[in-house]
């Protein structure tokens, strides 16, 4: 799953524990650690939020630029997510070109929020095929200590809710940075929250939001991005990773713990969403 070595007595410890619904920390394999989340961290962004995940912290940041549309949406606005993976936040992060968890990490969060129609990407039409208002979601992980993908979405939905437009120069129709933002907000679908439930296979035992000590353990990871359109429940992405393989029983399973686990988190967030 990684680069970082996990040693033999470890990983036959934490899977006896799975087995049994144990972990180090107190909780049960399907149960979250404390959530905390704070909105307004920066001001140079149009919104911004801090996301901890027991020790797992990330920073997430929305900018909002005017540029042309892509030649195969030109009705379109457009949405681009970024992630830098730092040294300082794990030891599993090297400096230098992007590895493939900095691309794979956004890509999963564009992929929830693209496919959940939170956003109303017609809205984003400044002048049609010709400027739109492109998104831009900048993840930051400060300390990784298991689970950044989830805490990664979660953080880029609470962002965007606080999203104000900023104002337009009327000379070049470009930001206008000296002027306070507008009251309008980004056209987003009223009650979608895309969020991201990534299940972790250790033996024949599935857990979530693990450790990291836990995810270096684990030989398989597969990521769901869920919403609600409306009333209804959707499943937009997946995505896996590893080579253990997951049985008929084990999908049902995991599609059934999902709805409740969204439930149960959005409930959680409700207050910032």
């Amino acid at each position: 799953m990684s680069s970082m070595e996990t040693s033999n007595l470890t990983r036959d410890e934490l899977e006896k524990m799975f087995s049994e619904d144990k972990r180090f920390d107190g909780r049960k394999i399907l149960a979250y650690r404390d959530i905390k989340v704070e909105t307004g961290i920066s001001n140079k962004a149009e919104g911004s939020a801090r996301v901890r995940l027991g020790k797992t912290e990330v920073l997430v940041g929305v900018k909002m630029e005017t540029a042309e549309p892509y030649p195969d949406s030109p009705d379109k606005g457009n949405l681009t997510v970024s992630c830098d993976l730092l040294p300082m936040a794990s030891p599993r992060f090297e400096q230098g070109p992007p590895k493939f968890p900095a691309i794979e990490l956004p890509r999963l969060v564009d992929r929830a929020l693209r496919e959940s129609g939170m956003i109303d990407f017609h809205k984003l039409v400044i002048t049609p095929k010709e400027k739109v208002w492109t998104i831009m979601v900048d993840i930051y992980p400060v300390n990784d200590d298991g689970n950044i993908i989830d805490a990664s979405a979660i953080g880029a939905a609470v962002a965007l809710k606080q999203v104000r437009l900023p104002a337009l120069d009327k000379d070049t129709g470009k930001v206008d940075y000296h002027q306070e933002p507008t009251k309008e907000k980004l056209p987003l679908a009223a009650g979608t929250i895309p969020l991201s439930f990534t299940f972790y296979k250790l033996g024949k035992s599935l857990i979530i939001d693990p450790t990291r000590e836990e995810e270096e353990a684990c030989e398989m990871r597969i990521t769901f991005g869920a919403s609600h359109f409306g009333k209804q429940f959707m499943l937009n992405s997946c995505q896996k990773t590893g080579e253990l393989s997951l049985s008929e029983e084990e999908v049902e399973k995991i599609l059934d713990i999902i709805p409740e686990k969204y439930e149960e988190l959005s409930e959680k967030l409700k207050k910032y969403l």
